[in-house]
């Protein structure tokens, strides 16, 4: 929703923010990921904390695959203060060891491409080839009971690493 200038804006309860420049005020509607950290889209989770937010993708490339995501909604990872982009790395590698032990991959790669939602997230994929890391291999429906044991089984190891 945008509105310009002092046009009338029914009292309703959104999650946005408002940008305000001279008389012109512009609102932003949340990202999916910040509706999903707030609870107003489903998300199967596998941490949180007061910086981040682990939860599986809908779309994985291999099963576990796991989006790394700041609370703060902030667009692009270079723009992330040192402090939040340190800590999304840490628990990045605590998820990746929890992923190599759970799955019995090789690796777990690392990829920040920032196309598909204006939100950085960071992509955490167990794989054991370089063709587990191609978003061409995404699944195109996972059914959200599978991604609800997976998250579980994760976020189980992931206490223990």
């Amino acid at each position: 929703m945008i509105a310009f200038g002092k046009d009338s804006i029914p009292d309703v309860n959104f999650s946005f923010s408002a940008l305000t420049v001279n008389d012109t005020t512009i609102f932003f509607m949340p990202s999916l990921f910040t509706r999903i950290i707030l609870g107003e889209i489903p998300g199967h989770f596998v941490h949180r904390d007061e910086l981040s937010v682990a939860f599986l993708t809908i779309n994985p490339i291999s099963t576990g695959h796991t989006l790394v995501v700041p609370i703060e909604e902030t667009d692009e990872w270079t723009n992330l203060s040192n402090e939040t982009s340190s800590h999304l790395m840490v628990v990045a590698k605590r998820i990746g060891l929890a992923q190599k032990e759970l799955y019995k991959c090789s690796r777990v790669g690392l990829i920040i491409a920032g196309f598909e939602v204006p939100h950085c997230h960071i992509h955490v994929i167990p794989a054991n080839t370089m063709m587990d890391l191609s978003f061409e291999q995404a699944s195109t429906h996972v059914e959200p009971v599978q991604l609800a044991e997976q998250a579980e089984k994760l976020a189980s190891v992931l206490k223990t690493v």
